[in-house]
């Protein structure tokens, strides 16, 4: 949510936007198109330079390279709240994932979205394949042994089938979305604490509001 509240300054009065960090991600990026920079290596030169910024994040993380506010500016200037947004999401420490988580905060900034944590999704026992005919669908089945049964006073040996199965989506596949959603929400949380103590926004207000740390859980 984006609250707008009236501030007096010498010379006027002036409307200064409180965000949320996450609202403040999407406004930057997003509406403001900033960017994730970083200086380019010497051996590059800044024109005809073909690759994505990205792909450039990606190649000096590779290298152990440290991120921080870039110098080169790419496309059209942003307004400068947005660019004291970037730089502090540019800066992630290691620990928080670094460029890596970076890139995603600024991606998913860009398209408005959350990391998909699957909710709803419910692990179910399902088969592992099905075969279909005129009859239906049924479970498709191994023979994973024989037995010597005795029918109309013979013995005869019959097979004996198992249908396989497995979990969809597979327990762990839900587990490392929902890791993931908060690996996302952490840094969330620190850049916008960096944001709220480092005092260098000049027209954008950082709130306290923040997306629920784990919104799988019902309170």
């Amino acid at each position: 949510m984006t609250l707008q509240r009236q501030i007096c300054r010498t010379g006027g009065t002036r409307v200064k936007r409180a965000h949320g960090v996450q609202a403040a991600l999407e406004w930057a990026f997003r509406v403001e198109q900033a960017q994730l920079e970083l200086p380019l290596p010497d051996e590059i030169a800044e024109e005809g330079f073909g690759f994505g910024l990205e792909y450039v994040l990606l190649q000096r993380a590779a290298l152990g390279c440290k991120v921080d506010g870039g110098k080169h500016k790419m496309g059209r200037c942003s307004h400068p709240d947005a660019e004291v947004i970037a730089a502090t999401v540019a800066g992630l420490p290691d620990s928080l994932g670094g460029i890596r988580m970076a890139i995603q905060l600024a991606e998913l900034a860009r398209a408005g979205m959350t990391p998909d944590w699957m909710p709803g999704a419910v692990p179910r026992c399902v088969p592992v394949e099905t075969k279909r005919n005129q009859h239906g669908e049924r479970a498709a089945t191994i023979v994973v042994g024989t037995e010597r049964v005795k029918t109309r006073g013979k013995l005869r040996t019959v097979e004996v089938l198992a249908c396989p199965i497995t979990w969809r989506p597979h327990p762990e596949q839900i587990a490392s979305a929902r890791r993931r959603y908060e690996d996302w929400w952490l840094a969330l949380s620190w850049v916008r604490d960096g944001l709220a103590e480092g005092g260098m926004l000049r027209e954008v207000e950082m709130t306290t509001a923040m997306p629920k740390s784990q919104p799988w859980i019902k309170r």
